[in-house]
């Protein structure tokens, strides 16, 4: 999976986006703005690791090859 393709940046920035202003406006602790950046990035880096898996797991799939 080529991490530098312009639709997974796209996808991470619209995911970064999304999380953070879900954390940072809806918190009220002093410390809003640490915890809404490290969601953000935790969540950015779960997508990265998810859509790698899924994309191992999709190249050795088997079962759909029905040719």
């Amino acid at each position: 999976m080529n991490f530098k393709n312009p639709k997974y940046i796209l996808i991470a920035v619209i995911t970064f986006i999304i999380i953070f202003l879900m954390n940072y406006i809806g918190n009220d602790s002093p410390d809003k703005l640490s915890r809404a950046l490290l969601t953000a990035f935790s969540a950015v880096i779960g997508l990265g690791i998810g859509m790698w898996i899924y994309s191992k797991c999709d190249k050795n799939d088997e079962r759909n090859n029905f040719d």
